[in-house]
């Protein structure tokens, strides 16, 4: 299969049952898409298929052919962080980093889609990605700076 992951395009063999999360780690290389729970319950796997933060770990590799995947390596351009980035940096908004790249591509989406997000829109937001370290008020505040950047 044909699979697009941050405008690079790879030629794979994935058995079709692979999900995408594996496809990602296991055939392109790119291991910030983290396995977690294996559910769609932690988050740690979110990526973005053609525009849409999408948990990995619920979707087949095969069904992604033909859209754009985007991980969590695609965020920052180079050195310069994406301001989703900075905004967690500045913030403290992760210890462990586990939840880090379905938490930054679920901020970005809301960012873009909500500027003027709440901390209830914030929260309601993050809800599908769990944080086992930060209690989720650094989040909360790293998502409403980059709201403002």
């Amino acid at each position: 299969m044909k699979l697009t992951v941050n405008g690079v395009e790879h030629d794979i063999d994935v058995d079709p049952r692979t999900l995408l999360v594996h496809a990602i780690r296991e055939q392109v290389g790119l291991t910030g898409t983290n396995v977690g729970c294996l559910t769609g319950d932690c988050g740690a796997c979110t990526v973005v298929v053609d525009g849409q933060t999408t948990k990995s770990c619920s979707v087949l590799a095969l069904s992604a052919e033909g859209a754009d995947v985007e991980t969590i390596e695609s965020l920052a351009d180079g050195d310069e962080l994406h301001p989703v980035q900075q905004a967690f940096w500045d913030e403290f908004g992760f210890q462990c980093g586990f939840c880090l790249p379905g938490m930054l591509l679920t901020a970005r989406e809301l960012v873009e889609s909500t500027p003027d997000a709440n901390d209830d829109d914030i929260l309601r937001a993050v809800n599908g990605n769990l944080c086992r370290c930060t209690g989720y008020n650094t989040i909360v505040a790293a998502v409403r700076k980059a709201a403002r950047s």
